[in-house]
């Protein structure tokens, strides 16, 4: 958890702003958010509604608890529910990224899970990316849609509409966002051509016990 209300400020803005720079969020789509604890007040900075990333500042950013309660000079991106709902009811989750990318949000309107067609599904933590019923942005609906379509997932998108990533860094976060919108790229790549062959248990299996030893997340057996 962030303690530190600026730095706080610092990584959001910072993270936004890379969303953008990788073509993963455009002009206002999209929001994100970190945990925060200020005062002793467990809570979460958000994004501000309709506001273009290339235009926000620091002070832009808007500070939430966890019933709702939003303080700044700006009003907390519409899709401040699934946001909060996210953090309170997942503890280990210090940052969410809300995005319309162009391959997650085109493929959620076919509104189909994504299977293990390639064996990086399983960053995502689980055998498949779910897609969440549809319900309208900003509403509760789709935040409860949204945690179940999350339940031990660390991503999925949302029908119609577009991907959510959560993690429990920053960094983290981002990568399994920019890794999921390449993952509904190749997918989409494989579906004009047929139905790809899908891993089976037994092999996703093995890719997440094989993921436990791998990238620069993992620990060093040899360190003490």
């Amino acid at each position: 958890m962030t303690d530190n209300l600026q730095f706080a400020r610092e990584q959001l803005l910072s993270m936004s702003q890379q969303l953008c720079a990788l073509g993963l969020n455009r002009g206002t789509s999209g929001n994100a958010s970190v945990r925060v604890d200020e005062a002793g007040v467990q809570g979460l900075l958000i994004t501000p509604s309709g506001m273009p990333v290339d235009k926000m500042t620091l002070d832009d950013l808007v500070w939430m608890d966890f019933s709702g309660h939003a303080r700044g000079s700006r009003a907390p991106s519409s899709e401040w529910r699934f946001h909060v709902d996210i953090m309170r009811h997942r503890p280990e989750v210090n940052a969410v990224i809300h995005t319309h990318s162009m391959c997650a949000t085109t493929l959620s309107t076919l509104r189909r899970d994504i299977p293990a067609f390639h064996y990086m599904i399983a960053v995502a933590g689980g055998d498949s990316v779910r897609c969440a019923p549809y319900a309208l942005f900003g509403s509760q609906q789709l935040s409860d849609n949204a945690l179940l379509a999350l339940e031990q997932r660390k991503a999925c998108l949302l029908a119609n509409h577009g991907m959510i990533a959560i993690g429990d860094t920053v960094e983290k976060a981002l990568s399994i966002t920019l890794e999921v919108e390449t993952l509904c790229e190749q997918y989409l790549t494989a579906l004009q051509v047929g139905e790809p062959y899908i891993l089976t248990q037994q092999e996703m299996a093995e890719v997440h016990a094989q993921f436990k030893g791998y990238g620069a997340w993992a620990k060093n057996p040899q360190s003490s």
